[in-house]
């Protein structure tokens, strides 16, 4: 009955292989995204890539039929790689972090020896850190899979489980038919969850912050100045002003304000906008008080 389910999760997609990496940034970490037919649907999603790409140097190695050990279904002729002789193909190229989705095609009684092989190739591969996503349990078969992940996990401290099957369970919207195939709210919801993962390790930074909540008092016809901090994200971070300041106050790139207020002594309010250097941005309301 597994062969059976595997074979129809496999024949439900005719995606194919994606792989999706932007120029690297310094300071911004590689991760690798090992999926079968399940993950494929966040390389098809615009939404989904801009979600898990924050923050990381991002390589998706999807495709459909995929098995963690073993021949997958053949798509078109050809047989995916499974996980293990994608990593032994890879090696190196791998990258320290890796996130593999893996196991709706695979044979329940095989499992639990796949997931070890796969772990121990990864970690022969040079891999520092491994998220392994449990299945969604829409079959009874994914249940003890799924425990065969934890057991894993227990045994390498290198590899950390992403509950997939807690995660989605109160959405069915999210999936097609099979409840298996992800519709485009599913796909971001992968995606969300895997960021999720990897901003709680420390390996997608988190997102730009203003620090600033308070600007320093003004005085018409007298020179100011006061600068804007920001924290997390990755810097330089570039300045901006969504609207206008008051009349001679100026916010320059580096966060510095500046300028001689011309305008009439009041309160003025306005949003500045902070981007880091992979485009993560944060805003904030500020208000700037200038006295006569």
């Amino acid at each position: 009955m597994k062969g059976v389910i595997g074979v129809l999760v496999a024949l439900t997609t005719t995606a194919t292989i994606a792989a999706s990496s932007p120029a690297k940034t310094t300071g911004v970490q590689h991760v690798t995204l090992i999926g079968d037919s399940v993950a494929d649907a966040i390389p098809g999603d615009d939404a989904a890539v801009a979600t898990l790409r924050q923050g990381i140097d991002l390589d998706l190695e999807v495709a459909p039929c995929r098995r963690v050990e073993g021949d997958g279904c053949p798509i078109g002729g050809v047989r995916p790689p499974s996980v293990v002789q994608l990593v032994q193909s890879m090696g190196s190229k791998l990258g320290d972090n890796v996130v593999v989705s893996v196991g709706y095609n695979d044979f329940e009684d095989q499992y639990a020896g796949n997931v070890e092989d796969a772990i121990n190739a990864l970690i022969a591969a040079g891999v520092k850190r491994i998220w392994w996503l449990t299945l969604r349990a829409a079959h009874h078969p994914y249940l003890s899979m799924n425990d065969d992940i934890v057991q894993a996990a227990a045994r390498h401290p290198q590899v950390t489980v992403v509950d997939w099957n807690v995660y989605s369970r109160s959405h069915p919207d999210w999936f097609q038919g099979d409840g298996l195939h992800l519709l485009a709210p599913g796909a971001e919801g992968m995606a969300t969850l895997i960021h999720k993962a990897l901003l709680a390790a420390g390996v997608a930074p988190a997102p730009p912050r203003i620090v600033t909540t308070v600007l320093p008092l003004a005085h018409r016809g007298k020179p100011y100045r006061a600068r804007l901090v920001a924290a997390a994200g990755i810097g330089p971070y570039r300045w901006s002003l969504l609207e206008r300041a008051p009349v001679g106050i100026h916010l320059l790139q580096s966060g510095k304000v500046t300028g001689t207020p011309r305008a009439k002594a009041g309160r003025y309010v306005f949003n500045v906008r902070a981007r880091d250097a992979i485009g993560t941005m944060a805003t904030r309301r500020l208000t700037l008080r200038i006295l006569a």
